[in-house]
């Protein structure tokens, strides 16, 4: 039985990929679809590119965020199943094929996720390096799941509208962590099929790399540290991850103490720190083996344990100060609002909507 999928897609600025995530959308070798994507007041020529699709568009009259985006691109799906990806995200042909075997397998009380490619749609370095890193830690387990990343994840629209949306807070990323615990909250299983899969365009510099690192991980930690939950294994927030930066940071302390000390002995720590590094962090050397042979793995195994670090530790650095700062202020700021669903922001429907 083949189930309608809404895929709705949340659109800010997002001119350079929109045209190619809409392009492969509507290349899906799968025949019960539509295609719904929110443009939160964007600036570019977004909206031009998305009018040349066959999609409903709607267009919200103020600048919003993800959260009401999806909530409003779901609030006007009529699909059995939501399928919420990204503006740069490139959905594969079998992959709405996919959703609908996993959904008749697993059946509709399941919120499924999927995950990227392990080769992005640029070939650039820290792309590749990103999307194998993602597609590692997102699938390492598949039934234990702390949340679903909201650039492949798979509903039931009657569980979605029940469940309230996701939570109206600003904070990048997040969003899809909070409403991954507030379904667990409710009582209903996250499990993950690496089979669903979207190819994800990064196009990331070595700044870009470090940035997105930086920028993530202060939401996630400030997020946490409200949560109480900043050493769980979660996701791309990983114990491998955490164990990877602390380590990275016995290392520089190791080669401090060496330098002012001059003792053997700190020295000798720095190549027995990395060893044990590589063996916890054994999983996504194979990872980028596998993918990329030996050599890649090499240069991204040092890239994730000498450069990698540093944004994420200073981000850890400047979160916690700002949650400290922050206690007495504003205390429900990160505790997440639900936005009700029925209850969007104020939108226009731009297009009539058309369904393949």
């Amino acid at each position: 039985m083949e189930k309608k999928i809404s895929i709705v897609i949340p659109n800010y600025n997002k001119a350079e990929t929109i045209g190619k995530c809409l392009e492969a959308a509507f290349s899906s070798d799968y025949n019960n679809y539509e295609v719904i994507v929110v443009d939160d007041y964007s600036d570019d020529n977004s909206v031009e590119i998305i009018k040349k699709f066959p999609c409903k568009l709607i267009c919200l009259e103020s600048r919003s965020g993800t959260s009401i985006a999806r909530n409003t691109g779901a609030l006007n799906s009529s699909g059995d199943v939501i399928f919420f990806i990204d503006a740069d995200c490139l959905v594969l042909k079998d992959t709405l094929s996919i959703i609908n075997e996993t959904l008749v397998k697993r059946g509709s009380e399941f919120v499924i996720g999927g995950t990227y490619t392990r080769i992005p749609y640029d070939k650039r370095f820290c792309s590749i390096f990103q999307s194998i890193f993602v597609n590692y830690f997102e699938t390492k387990e598949l039934e234990a799941v702390d949340y679903i990343a909201a650039h492949a994840l798979i509903i039931d629209a009657r569980i979605f509208r029940s469940s309230g949306g996701f939570p109206d807070f600003f904070l990048p990323i997040i969003e899809d962590v909070a409403f991954g615990h507030k379904l667990r909250k409710l009582g209903y299983k996250l499990i993950m099929n690496p089979e669903i899969q979207v190819q994800h365009i990064f196009d990331f510099t070595l700044w870009k790399s470090l940035r997105n690192a930086f920028k993530k991980s202060v939401n996630w930690c400030l997020y946490s540290l409200k949560n109480k939950d900043l050493l769980v294994d979660s996701g791309c927030a990983s114990i491998e991850l955490k164990a990877n930066v602390a380590l990275n940071s016995f290392s520089l302390l190791s080669l401090i103490l060496w330098v002012f000390v001059q003792k053997p002995l700190f020295l000798f720590l720095l190549p027995m720190s990395f060893l044990l590094n590589a063996f916890i962090n054994r999983g996504l050397l194979k990872a980028f083996y596998d993918a990329k042979g030996a050599l890649f793995a090499g240069l991204a195994f040092s890239y994730y344990t000498i450069v990698y670090p540093f944004p994420i530790g200073l981000a850890t650095i400047t979160a916690t100060a700002r949650h400290l700062l922050s206690k007495n202020k504003d205390k429900n700021k990160y505790a997440g609002r639900t936005c009700q669903y029925g209850t969007a922001k104020p939108a226009l429907d731009c297009t009539d909507g058309r369904s393949k």
